[in-house]
């Protein structure tokens, strides 16, 4: 374009260096900007209520779903798709989940956030007993 200097290689190269970092890493991180590839859509039937003992918590992995239970006997059932980056989450320590894409903790009895990239909860789903069994789902 005449009148208008042209940019110096440096601008260039810095330019195209940054412009796809932060477009990635804005889609990568965003919290609640995926689908849920964990999403319920009807109930599930996870089996044995017994196989969940009290103040302990299970995970369901092909389910993505973890489900713990309380003093009092009473049942939570919580997500597994991690709501950092979508990752589904396949390692329960007690009532600790640990997502292996970036480090997130989660409190298997209550969702909540223990170590950071995460900053959202688990979402919590629908659970009873239905004849002995824990059926989880489906989600509003």
């Amino acid at each position: 374009m005449p009148g208008r200097p042209a940019p110096s290689r440096r601008t260039v190269l810095r330019s195209a260096a940054v412009a796809p970092v932060a477009g990635v890493g804005a889609a990568a991180c965003s919290p609640g900007e995926r689908p849920d590839p964990g999403r319920l859509t009807e109930p599930v039937d996870l089996g044995s209520e017994k196989e969940v003992a009290q103040g302990d918590a299970k995970l369901y992995r092909e389910q993505k779903v973890v489900v713990s239970r309380a003093a009092d006997g009473s049942l939570k059932a919580y997500s597994t798709v991690c709501t950092h980056a979508g990752c589904p989450m396949t390692k329960l320590e007690r009532t600790t989940l640990t997502c292996f894409c970036h480090g997130s903790r989660f409190d298997a009895t209550t969702g909540e956030v223990l170590d950071a990239p995460a900053t959202v909860p688990l979402k919590e789903l629908p659970v009873q007993i239905d004849n002995g069994r824990i059926v989880v789902g489906p989600e509003a």
